[in-house]
């Protein structure tokens, strides 16, 4: 299949079938489209447009590409719907889906939307997950699953799953409970398919199964998932019992976000925004981590200040100074940058004292070798030995420092349960720049004997 693209053509033709309300034909043209396909179109409309688009379409194909849209263009459309339009469009919606739509309501339009759903049991799995947090395990979960009771025999698990299946999109497990509806484990097909019929679950079905509890936060189910290759996992209450399943669908979402916060935080901005958002709110995000790039600048002035005669001196040491700079930060956000991602994957293992003497060892090794061609470029084209080597001593030592700094920084912050992507931005390379111009400066005078 090709993949989608939308282009400026489709995309004026469909607004030109709105705008004539030409209702046959941009049903059939929708027909052909994927619902996340319809749901990137309704992106690129106008909010009076895409509300037309979800009116006319089917509730059952709809409820998907509501699910799909972006949350800001979602959320107008849903104040164009009433409580009752609104309602039909999670009656169609896996539970969590529902819940994460349901979320995004004013609290004075939640009770009304709820009380208008025709399936009681559907809306009740949805009050129930509105209780959790929304990165916990709980606020991801969806209610829909197939449990068997390890009481029953193969016909009646046979028959009790046929009814279960009909309400959950895809059956990832079949997972096995007690009378009390705690997990127990999990049933292989092959072996009800291959089992007497009257054979209790209890004589096969796999004790080990992989869980999280119900507050886990939705990063750690994230790594079990990852770890254990998992395309489902079940989700237990603080007692054991089973209350529903967390699939790789919503864990995607979950690394897509984590990401998405990481690297913003690496960039240097302090929340969550995107490219659409207004000029105020990019401002707030960007301006802290900016104000702390402006103070560190006065600092490392401030540095500079105090070695004056110096400088003025030796005027050469004042031409490397963006060097030494940009060579510290660099190396601190290289460093910090391994240890956030080891951190993430939950593959930094050892202690911290080994990872500490690992980097600086790597640092120094490194700012040798840059040490000794910054010295013969330095000696070369000023012929001042004691210059050259003040300047490329300082090298290794700014390095060997910036290595340390980007590696116990996030290390220090994990310990402290502070997200230590914060590491990885501009703290680390401001910081990093004052040292590496105090500790330049201060060598070189050692060395020049000022």
């Amino acid at each position: 299949m090709t993949p989608f693209k939308l282009t400026d053509e489709l995309l004026e033709e469909i607004r030109q079938l709105i705008a004539e309300s030409k209702d046959a034909e941009l049903q059939t043209i929708m027909k052909e489209f994927h619902y996340a396909d319809i749901a990137e179109i309704a992106d690129e409309l106008e909010v009076e447009e895409a509300t037309y688009l979800i009116k006319l379409l089917d509730s059952e194909k709809t409820s998907d590409i509501l699910a799909e849209m972006h949350e800001d263009i979602r959320e107008a459309v849903l104040k164009n719907l009433t409580a009752k339009e609104i309602a039909g469009e999670l009656a169609e919606l896996d539970t969590d889906d529902a819940a994460d739509i349901i979320n995004e309501l004013p609290k004075e339009l939640v009770q009304e939307v709820i009380s208008e759903i025709e399936d009681r049991e559907h809306a009740k799995d949805i009050v129930d997950l509105l209780r959790y947090e929304e990165d916990s395990a709980g606020g991801l979960m969806a209610k829909e699953l197939v449990k068997v009771n390890e009481n029953w025999t193969v016909t009646t698990c046979v028959k009790e799953m046929r009814t279960q299946a009909e309400n959950v999109t895809r059956v990832h497990s079949i997972y096995v409970v007690d009378d009390e509806d705690k997990l127990k484990g999990r049933l292989s097909l092959k072996d009800l398919l291959t089992a007497p019929a009257k054979s209790h679950i209890r004589e096969i079905y796999i004790p080990k199964v992989d869980s999280v509890n119900v507050n886990e936060k939705g990063e750690e189910v994230a790594r079990v998932m990852s770890k254990y290759d998992l395309e489902a996992i079940p989700v237990i209450d603080e007692i054991g019992r089973l209350v529903g399943r967390i699939t790789i669908d919503d864990i995607v979402d979950v690394i897509r976000e984590e990401a998405d916060k990481d690297y913003q935080m690496a960039a240097g901005i302090s929340q969550d925004v995107e490219v659409s958002d207004s000029i105020w709110i990019l401002t707030r995000a960007r301006l802290p981590w900016l104000i702390l790039g402006l103070f560190g600048g006065l600092g490392a002035a401030a540095i500079m200040g105090t070695f004056e005669e110096m400088i003025a001196k030796h005027a050469v040491l004042f031409f490397f100074t963006p060097l030494i700079a940009a060579m510290a930060g660099n190396v601190g956000v290289q460093s910090s940058a391994i240890v956030v991602q080891g951190l993430a994957n939950d593959d930094l293992k050892g202690s911290v004292r080994n990872h500490l003497l690992k980097e600086m060892l790597l640092a120094l090794l490194n700012g040798f070798i840059l040490a000794i061609l910054l010295m013969l470029f330095t000696w070369v084209w000023k012929g001042a030995f004691n210059t050259a080597l003040a300047i490329s001593l300082s090298l290794i030592v700014v390095i060997v420092v910036a290595g340390f700094i980007g590696t116990f920084v996030p290390l220090f912050l994990h310990k402290r349960n502070i997200d230590p992507a914060i590491a990885t931005g501009p703290f680390i390379t401001t910081s990093n720049d004052i040292f590496g111009i105090l500790i330049y400066f201060w060598i070189a005078k050692i060395i020049l004997g000022i």
